[in-house]
């Protein structure tokens, strides 16, 4: 039994040159879901699975990094695949959103909206929800299979107090988009932050993302593993990380 998360775009707010906005594809013994679905990432979807097995799509909060390849998935689906009933889970403000920009959902789509206090089944995979500290309603993600649990903070302010969602993860993929000197000026987290937050929530494994274009990513992977006070990877385009490997 395994749980990974394969990076299908780690860019924080628009894509750097040949890189792809936010989105993560989690998988287990009996579950695929992609969490996020910014622009890019659907091209890198299909490096790694068919966009018919895909089981569920998650999507954080509205902000268009973080789904705007929803309404190319909806084509490619609809007119090309005749694929339907696709579950896609997210904040109300992002259907508000998709409801304008794509011409009906369903059947392709079958939307359920969520908050803070839902939890999702998609096969083996167990998901809880926390709000975070961002200008819209935002939702970090922790997913348990495997006997494992990979977390994942969406977009975060430092205000944000995540309770037991990241409680002794063993993967956790945090943002960390501002540099030290704009901590606190945007709701977003430093590297230092990143580090920080892990150290406190005792996770097993730190992997940054969401950086800022134009930001230092090994600067940000340095300061993480200094708050962190051990090693930090950073988020690389196709890279799978393993949360847990007991086969």
């Amino acid at each position: 039994m395994s749980l990974t998360v394969t990076i299908l775009g780690c860019s924080g707010s628009y894509p750097s040159p040949g890189e792809a906005c936010s989105g993560y594809l989690v998988r287990s013994d009996q579950a695929t879901t992609v969490v996020d679905l910014g622009s890019g990432t659907l091209a890198n979807l299909q490096r790694q699975v068919a966009l018919t097995d895909i089981d569920a799509l998650v999507l954080t909060h509205q902000h268009p990094d973080h789904w705007m390849d929803l309404p190319i998935l909806r084509n490619a689906l609809r007119y090309y695949l005749n694929h339907r009933d696709l579950p896609v889970y997210g904040p109300q403000g992002v259907l508000d959103q998709a409801q304008v920009v794509i011409d009906g959902l369903e059947p392709t789509l079958r939307w359920t909206t969520i908050d803070s206090s839902s939890e999702v089944a998609i096969g083996d995979q167990r998901l809880t929800f926390s709000r975070t500290d961002h200008p819209v309603e935002t939702l970090a993600v922790r997913l348990a299979a495997a006997g494992a649990t990979i977390a994942y903070t969406a977009d975060t302010g430092s205000a944000w107090d995540p309770g037991e969602l990241l409680a002794s993860a063993d993967l956790l993929l945090c943002e960390a988009t501002v540099t030290e000197d704009h901590e606190d000026q945007v709701q977003h987290l430093s590297g230092r932050q990143a580090g920080a937050l892990a150290r406190r929530a005792g996770v097993g494994r730190l992997v940054v993302t969401h950086v800022a274009p134009g930001v230092d990513r090994e600067t940000q992977r340095a300061a993480a593993a200094a708050a962190f006070g051990g090693p930090v990877e950073l988020a690389e385009v196709n890279h799978t990380y393993v949360a847990s490997d007991a086969s």
